[in-house]
């Protein structure tokens, strides 16, 4: 499997990306803006995908991180995330932010797993965002969690040796 960044001329993976968020126009607007990775297995259609958006001097955000619901499980999602982080480090970025709904209970065990810590709470974010409710694990998702992580700016890990230099073990995949 490899991580790689999506040519501007091919298609969104749109299937793949509103796994993660409902709204096709949101997806298609931040998804423009920033960076879409995608996960694949050699030559093969996508599996997963993030898209990393810059937002403020020296800090971006990880704004979607998408598994196909098939192959979900299996670190696929945390093998993304570290990518995330490692490609913002190669970026020079102080901060690298997320937000996931208060509903999103198995995302926020991932981010917290992978470093980011709860920074605070965007309360009502996806009722003035998102015209339809979203229930989650039978919870209404209605506030965004925000968390973030400091990046290292120098020295060992600043740096980022391409994309896909996690080894699938490093990132506890299960290749099946």
């Amino acid at each position: 499997m490899n991580i790689r960044l999506r040519d501007n001329k091919e298609p969104l993976p749109m299937e793949l990306l509103l796994l993660a968020d409902p709204s096709a126009e949101m997806v298609a607007s931040y998804a423009e803006r920033g960076e879409c990775w995608l996960l694949a297995e050699d030559g093969g259609p996508p599996i997963g995908a993030y898209v990393l958006l810059p937002t403020r001097p020296a800090t971006l955000e990880l704004v979607n991180v998408a598994v196909a619901e098939e192959r979900q499980g299996r670190g696929l999602g945390k093998r993304l995330v570290l990518h995330a982080i490692e490609r913002s480090c190669g970026l020079g970025a102080a901060t690298l932010e997320v937000g996931t709904g208060n509903s999103s209970i198995g995302q926020l065990a991932l981010y917290q797993r992978c470093g980011f810590r709860i920074a605070g709470v965007d309360r009502d974010f996806f009722l003035r965002h998102y015209d339809e409710p979203i229930v989650e694990n039978g919870i209404p998702c209605v506030d965004m969690i925000r968390l973030s992580m400091d990046l290292p700016r120098s020295g060992a890990g600043a740096g980022t040796s391409g994309p896909g230099s996690f080894s699938d073990r490093q990132a506890g995949i299960d290749p099946r």
